[in-house]
């Protein structure tokens, strides 16, 4: 016969509630060890994100920071990929630019952006300027910006590894032991959020050489996290600079990306496919002077991708 247990008692009751506790105490520890955090971005729906902080990093620049739908909310998006941003402007036209967040799911409850504000009158070229960096600017505390993501072709993996997706072609993934990358302007913030990611990542030993090419020292971006990783990172990450405007005693490049600046700074063509080249800037610099350069020292298609 079973024991029948007598659940009025002191001691039944004292099992019982203990019982239910360690249950429930077990449930929570499984919930937060194996469920997966909620995503702010949606592919498919555009979203509000409220403005939380602003920051001045240079007379031209900003740090936009967005707040998530919760505190532990992760933004959701993939290494190597991009956000698009909109909003209606004052003839009631949707105007809509794309970025990369200079953070990532290592945040959770916000999202940064360092973008280049475009002032109207500024540029001859550009009389009005950036739309959206203007707009941005404009926006105070609260104000929100609609974002739909992720966007793009091409996710980092981790440790070298890499899913690109080129127009008219398979997907396909790419190993790199050497990433070697050429950034023009704000073209550098897909770059940082891959150096940021391998180098957080102790499993990851990819190097990774950049040259960053922008017109002035002032118009150098994220110049503190770039050095900093450079010096916490010696053997895995190396930097330089090319200005079309050096300043005296400039210890870097002078001029357009060319093909000398690549050969010496950038790591060369392997034929296991094991060097990588990233891409992102004007197109004029891609077009013009890197695709050539990479193609006059022997990579092939299948060695380099443009964002």
């Amino acid at each position: 016969m079973s024991a029948i247990v007598d659940s009025s008692s002191p001691d039944a009751l004292m099992y019982l509630v203990t019982s239910v506790l360690a249950t429930a105490v077990m449930i929570g520890i499984y919930v937060l060890k194996f469920s997966k955090p909620k995503t702010a971005l949606n592919p498919d729906e555009w979203i509000a994100f409220p403005l939380i902080e602003k920051k001045s990093i240079s007379h031209d620049t900003r740090t936009f920071t967005f707040g998530l739908p919760t505190e532990t909310t992760i933004l959701g998006l993939p290494i190597g990929q991009h956000i698009s941003f909109r909003y209606k402007g004052a003839d009631g036209k949707m105007i809509q630019r794309t970025y990369t967040p200079v953070s990532g799911d290592e945040t959770p409850g916000k999202v940064l952006f360092t973008i280049k504000v475009y002032k109207a009158g500024v540029h001859p070229k550009f009389p009005d300027g950036g739309k959206m960096s203007q707009h941005l600017d404009s926006l105070e505390i609260g104000d929100t910006i609609e974002m739909k993501g992720p966007k793009g072709h091409m996710t980092y993996l981790g440790q070298g590894k890499m899913q690109v997706k080129v127009i008219k072609k398979p997907l396909a993934t790419r190993t790199a032991k050497h990433i070697g990358m050429i950034a023009g302007g704000t073209g550098i913030t897909p770059m940082l959020q891959i150096i940021h990611a391998a180098l957080r990542d102790p499993k990851d030993s990819t190097k990774m050489s950049i040259i960053f090419a922008n017109q002035t020292e002032d118009d150098i971006l994220v110049r503190k996290e770039l050095e900093e990783a450079a010096k916490e990172y010696p053997d895995r990450f190396k930097l330089h600079y090319t200005l079309d405007r050096p300043p005296a005693n400039w210890k870097y490049s002078e001029g357009f990306v060319c093909k000398e600046m690549i050969e010496k700074h950038l790591p060369p063509p392997a034929a296991d496919g094991s060097t990588q080249i990233f891409m992102c800037g004007p197109s004029p610099m891609v077009k013009f002077a890197c695709l050539p350069a990479l193609g006059e020292l022997g990579y092939k298609d299948t060695d380099y991708f443009v964002f």
